[in-house]
This record gives C-alpha cells, sequence and structure tokens, in this order.
C-alpha cells in the first residue's frame, strides 16, 4: 500500500494485477477496476483535476450515446498518462524559464549567490531528468510484456469470469435436477420445492465456481489481442521520450557554463 501512500515518495509505477490496474504517475495515484477508479489523496489539485477531467469524458460519451472505443480500465489509464506528460512538460518549461536568465546572470557576474542559485536549478534538473527516465522505462517494460499487457484487460477478463459462472452453474442446475429426476423432460412440474431446496447449495457452488477460474483466466488473458493498450502506450511514449532530449540540452548548457566559469576563475 505504500505505492498508494500520498505521503510516500514512491517511483512511477503501472502495474497491472488480477483485477484492478495500479498507477502512480506524478501525483495522481488510483486503482483501475474495470468498474471503478479509486483516487487516492482526492484533495490534492492534480487529484480533482483528474477526476474532473474523467467525469467529463464519460458524461459526454454518454449524453452522446458513443462506445468508446476504449475499454473504461483504459480510458481511465491514458487521462492519468496524458496529465502525467502535461505536467512533466509544464516542469521542463519552468526549469528552462529559471535556469536560462540565472546562467547569463552568472557568466555576467559570478558571485556566490548566483553560484548557489545554479546548483539549487541543476539538482532540480537532475532530479526531473531522473522522474522523466523512470516514466520512460515503465511504460517502456510494459510494452515489452505481453503478458502484463494483457493482464491489463479487466474488461474482458470480468465479461469472461461471469460468463463462465453462469455456463457452470446452468450445468450444475441440470444436473441437479436430472439426477433427482423432479424435472421430467416430457412431463414438465414446478420447480418451487426443489430450488428451494437446492438454494443453499447452489450458492455453494457458485462460490466454488467464481474462485475456479481466477487461474484460467490469468492464463487465458495471455492470448489476448493487446493492440489496443500496445498503441495507447506507445504513443505517450513517444510525447514522454522526448523530455530527456530538452533535459540534456539543458544540462548541457549548464555544464558549458560551469565551464566556462572555472577558467575564468583560473
Amino acid at each position: 500500500m505504500e505505492l498508494l501512500d500520498p505521503l510516500f515518495m514512491y517511483p512511477s509505477s503501472i502495474l497491472g494485477r488480477e483485477r484492478e490496474i495500479v498507477v502512480s504517475l506524478e501525483k495522481i495515484r488510483c486503482i483501475i477496476t474495470a468498474e471503478e477508479d479509486i483516487l487516492m489523496n482526492a484533495r490534492d489539485a492534480s487529484v480533482a483535476q483528474y477526476q474532473s477531467e474523467l467525469c467529463k469524458r464519460l458524461q459526454s460519451n454518454q449524453n452522446l450515446n458513443l462506445k468508446d472505443d476504449l475499454l473504461f480500465e483504459f480510458i481511465a489509464l491514458e487521462l492519468v498518462l496524458e496529465l502525467s506528460c502535461l505536467s512533466l512538460d509544464a516542469q521542463v518549461n519552468e526549469l528552462e524559464m529559471e535556469v536560462y536568465p540565472v546562467l547569463d546572470e552568472l557568466a555576467s557576474n559570478i558571485s556566490t549567490l548566483n553560484l548557489e542559485h545554479v546548483r539549487r536549478l541543476k539538482g532540480r534538473l537532475l532530479a526531473l531528468i531522473q522522474k522523466v527516465q523512470k516514466i520512460c522505462d515503465e511504460i517502456e517494460n510494459l510494452m515489452d510484456d505481453d503478458d502484463d499487457m494483457a493482464e491489463m484487460y479487466l474488461t474482458e477478463k470480468k465479461e469472461r469470469s461471469e460468463a463462465h459462472a453462469s455456463e457452470e452453474l446452468e450445468d450444475n442446475l441440470d444436473e441437479d435436477f436430472g439426477s433427482s429426476g423432479i424435472v421430467s423432460k416430457f412431463a414438465p412440474v414446478s420447480p418451487v420445492g426443489s430450488i428451494s431446496g437446492n438454494l443453499g447449495k447452489l450458492q455453494r457452488e457458485f462460490s466454488s465456481v467464481v474462485g475456479s477460474h481466477r487461474s484460467l483466466l490469468s492464463s487465458s488473458s495471455s492470448g489476448e489481442n493487446i493492440d489496443q493498450l500496445e498503441m495507447l502506450l506507445e504513443a505517450y511514449f513517444a510525447v514522454v521520450d522526448n523530455t530527456p532530449s530538452k533535459l540534456s540540452s539543458l544540462k548541457e548548457y549548464i555544464d558549458d557554463t560551469e565551464d566556462l566559469i572555472n577558467i575564468k576563475l583560473l
């Protein structure tokens, strides 16, 4: 649960589980299921923005009577990726606006105050480079693992589970009624008595059916068509992967300025 604790500094992660996707990107930490999105630290402005935008998108589709091409879990995941990319881009732009004037000032006026200012900005830059690289690695590692991507098709897994449970319940009903002889193929009778007598047994069988199919769902999901999720991840990977080059250019500019200052101080 540390991954979802808003007070705990945890690296960016996108984890597929049997019934949920656990996401921690920037300030957004949530558990996405096939039917709902459970948000941590909902009072945070970034999380509130995510919640508001997700509701708008879902409501818009409902009002227009549109069936989105994406499954619910991927609509929620895509929005996390989108807002995280926007957040990273804003941080890069903000850092650029701070760094260049300070470096220009340092080049013309070498002072302890300016040197300390550049040192702090460089520390922020290195931390941002690590953060962006971690998100790039997380998305890339996920794209490289077909089984992990297939595990994230929560809606299809849920529908498959319900279908299996329904089929097995029907089979059990047929076996119970057929073996007891209460229901005759040629002389149907009221099943009320037999159903009430077998209700407790059927409920136990239903629980057993749901549990018995969990391993089946996990193994069969690896064969899913993962193109939908793969294309979504590739699109945002391309966006995030462009950010390190900006940060590298900024770091080179700082390094060059520091080299110039060292030369002047000789």
